[in-house]
């Protein structure tokens, strides 16, 4: 049996400021994705226009611009990329993701053990300081919240996760459409895969990078992000209380986080200003 292919899904609404390191990160991988799907969802900038100059310079990647303009939305986006991905396995990822450059080699890795359906790591913080220190904790958290859940729910993580091409089109057909915006895609993913006694693995070595740009949200705004956990174990009449655990953590880092980033932006422009950086 043969290595098994691997597509890369990124949905993308007015992401030109991130798409090129996207994009470019996911082409300079140790072993090739068979694709990389960019499925553009109404954008206004020039999202399209940089991911067709990409597949210009990179011809043999296997770069894919797809538009998906029948509504604008995250999960219609989403569905549509993985809908249209043909490899084996289909990674999803955002577009201020930047993959490190064996992830397509860790996924497969992750999918050596035919009983796992899914497949989610750990992220590192690119515009954070101290980024390694931020990888090893993102790692302890997210392991800390598997056993705070007693392993009954592995959490895919939107901005890096994939699953068998097999999984996505069992669940196609019943993965919440969330018209309202209030949920997590991602954790919905796997609560319906939970729901067919799928299997999610966490990989500690399937790391993707990511903004954390998040913390620039207010207050309220950040307060509804987290509380969409709850939203969407609502949806699906989960009351399992060691399922707030992601909540909790979510809740907590956000004043410490949100101030080292914004000393970190500080200090950043100041060395520029300065020259140095």
């Amino acid at each position: 049996m043969g290595r098994p292919s691997v597509s890369i899904v990124i949905p993308a609404y007015n992401e030109e400021s991130v798409i090129r390191q996207c994009v470019t990160a996911a082409i300079y991988q140790s072993v090739p994705a068979l694709e990389i799907i960019v499925v553009d969802n109404l954008s206004t900038d020039a999202t399209a226009k940089i991911v067709d100059q990409l597949q210009q310079e990179y011809p043999e990647a296997g770069v894919r611009l797809l538009s998906q303009d029948a509504e604008q939305g995250l999960i219609p986006t989403r569905n549509f990329g993985l809908d249209a991905a043909r490899g084996d396995i289909i990674g999803r990822i955002d577009a201020d993701s930047v993959l490190e450059p064996d992830w397509v080699e860790e996924v497969i890795w992750a999918f050596a053990d035919p009983s796992v359906q899914a497949a989610t790591g750990p992220v590192v913080y690119y515009d954070m300081p101290m980024r390694r220190f931020g990888l090893k904790a993102d790692d302890k958290v997210r392991q800390l919240m598997l056993r705070l859940a007693r392993h009954q729910y592995h959490f895919l993580f939107g901005s890096n996760m994939a699953l068998r091409k097999s999984a996505w089109e069992a669940i196609r057909g019943e993965v919440c459409l969330d018209e309202n915006d209030e949920m997590h895609e991602d954790i919905d993913l796997s609560l319906h895969l939970a729901e067919r006694g799928m299997r999610i693995q966490y990989w500690p070595e399937m790391v993707s990078g990511m903004s954390a740009r998040r913390l620039e949200d207010s207050p309220r705004d950040y307060r509804y992000y987290v509380t969409r956990f709850d939203r969407t174990y609502k949806a699906h009449n989960v009351k399992k209380i060691a399922l707030k655990a992601p909540m909790v953590v979510f809740f907590s880092i956000y004043f410490p986080a949100k101030l080292l980033r914004a000393v970190h932006t500080a200090n950043t422009a100041a060395a520029k200003r300065a020259g140095i950086g």
